[in-house]
């Protein structure tokens, strides 16, 4: 099965919707997800738009995305990739549809002198983890994650 790797086009979203949601699934928090195909259109095809996704393509179906933000590195001085979610069709896993959505992300790294692409994984995600490895990810050590959610946002906010 060939794979190919474009930018998400209008059209896209709801194939896009529906491997957020699938992932939710698999993260065990269905119900979590929020996005609509409306709301997508908007963070990824608005002018200005700040968030990008793509797709990978085998079979003349979207098998795959990753969505992804520019950060910044004050320490490099330069701007980094941070991937918010990777995801692949579990019946698209092991046929290079990961891999291929990361190199086109690291040639988009390589095209914007990114110094780094970042990403989370779940601590119970093995699979994810050893894929990782697989192509030179590695954990970070010393750092924890931490989030103000909406609520919190608009309690500092007031």
């Amino acid at each position: 099965m060939s794979v190919t790797v474009r930018r998400a086009m209008p059209g896209d979203e709801e194939h896009i919707l529906r491997l957020i949601r699938h992932l939710a699934i698999y993260e065990r928090q269905p119900d979590a997800v929020e996005a609509t195909e409306a709301s997508l259109r908007a963070t990824f095809f608005a002018e200005g738009a700040q968030v990008h996704a793509h797709v990978a393509e085998a079979g003349g179906a979207i098998v795959g995305i990753a969505v992804w933000f520019l950060n910044y590195s004050t320490w490099t001085g330069r701007a980094g990739i941070y991937l918010e979610d990777l995801v692949v069709d579990e019946r698209a896993r092991g046929t290079g549809a990961g891999r291929a959505l990361f190199r086109t992300l690291a040639r988009e790294a390589v095209a914007r002198n990114c110094a780094r692409i970042d990403w989370a994984v779940l601590d119970w995600n093995e699979s994810a983890m050893n894929f990782y490895r697989t192509i030179g990810g590695r954990p970070q050590t010393g750092w924890e994650p931490w989030r103000l959610d909406e609520a919190a946002i608009r309690a500092l906010a007031a």
